[in-house]
């Protein structure tokens, strides 16, 4: 619109023609009524809100935000056979991706974290990398929110790419949040003969700030954990709902966005027990479809939030959510 918004009964009419051109014929009658107002009384300026796609992206799931954040992105040289490790079914894997489109080359490996917003509460699902490759923080501000501004953080499970990011500097990086993990997978990190630097630094220097919960236990009202066993012996997905919605955080049970979902069977090379892992992905699945769940995967592509749809009784397919800007 144009600068020369009318601010008293004085101002000229050439302002006020000027700036229903710009609005355009069709909002000419929805704009009057402003303009009229706008006359006698300084219009309200509305806060700016930061617009979809800047490292972040949300979705309304009933009464809840759900914002999936990118920690950015790693090189992947080669997909296979890391997000598809059955030696026997390289060529089948292979067929898929030119089936799709997906490189299987020069690409790259995303991390997805992800903040679901209910009843006045901020909960963080997973931290990313931290160190200098971690975007999390960046694309937090960048969606409005400052890391102290976060109450609950939950952590899937150990490794080094969902912890990471807890400290910054050897410091908690939300030092207002409680932080949530499950018992069992906390206490398999801890007690290692000799843990690796992000289990010491994130975990064991945060251990007094951690409320270790069970499988099935509710991290807070309207988020609950879903055990997935497979990718680490006791990795814990997140069941987030709201107003007769729900959306599945499944952190690394979901495997690959396309291999994992289209190929009963198919493990991903750091799962810890594959055939386990590829069990529980086809129940976990199962149950998205079934229940009409929302799901968003850690190693999805960006945007990484949408929904699933069957293709047969042993296969799956990623459907993302049609992109919205607001």
């Amino acid at each position: 619109m144009s600068d020369r918004t009318p601010t008293n009964d004085r101002t000229p009419t050439l302002a006020r023609r000027d700036a229903l051109r710009l609005i355009g014929t069709a909002g000419a009658l929805a704009a009057a009524a402003p303009l009229a107002s706008a006359q006698t009384a300084p219009a309200a300026t509305a806060a700016p809100t930061a617009m979809n796609g800047h490292g972040f992206y949300r979705q309304k799931i009933g009464n809840m935000t759900v914002t999936v954040l990118s920690d950015g992105t790693a090189p992947l040289a080669a997909l296979l056979p890391t997000w598809g490790a059955n030696p026997d079914r390289q060529a089948e894997f292979t067929q898929t991706l030119a089936e799709y489109h997906v490189p299987a080359t020069n690409t790259v490996n995303h991390f997805n974290p992800v903040l679901v917003e209910l009843d006045g509460q901020r909960i963080l699902i997973d931290t990313g990398r931290g160190g200098a490759a971690g975007q999390l923080v960046t694309n937090l501000r960048r969606a409005g929110i400052e890391p102290d501004s976060v109450n609950t953080v939950f952590i899937t499970h150990g490794h080094g790419d969902h912890i990471g990011g807890l400290t910054t500097a050897g410091k908690p990086t939300y030092p207002n949040a409680q932080h949530v993990m499950g018992e069992a997978e906390f206490n398999f990190w801890v007690t290692q003969a000799t843990p690796n630097d992000a289990v010491k630094n994130n975990l064991i220097a945060l251990k007094d700030r951690f409320r270790l919960i069970q499988p099935g236990q509710e991290i807070v009202p309207g988020l609950t954990t879903v055990p997935t066993p497979g990718h680490t012996a006791n990795h814990l997905s997140v069941l987030a709902q709201s107003a007769g919605q729900g959306v599945m955080i499944l952190g690394d049970a979901g495997g690959h966005f396309l291999i994992s979902l289209k190929h009963q069977g198919a493990y991903v090379s750091f799962d810890t027990n594959g055939a386990q892992a590829a069990q529980t992905r086809q129940r976990i699945f199962n149950r998205i479809v079934t229940e009409g769940l929302w799901v968003t995967g850690y190693h999805f592509p960006f945007h990484a939030i949408g929904h699933l749809r069957r293709l047969n009784a042993r296969s799956y397919e990623f459907e993302p959510t049609v992109w919205n800007w607001s």
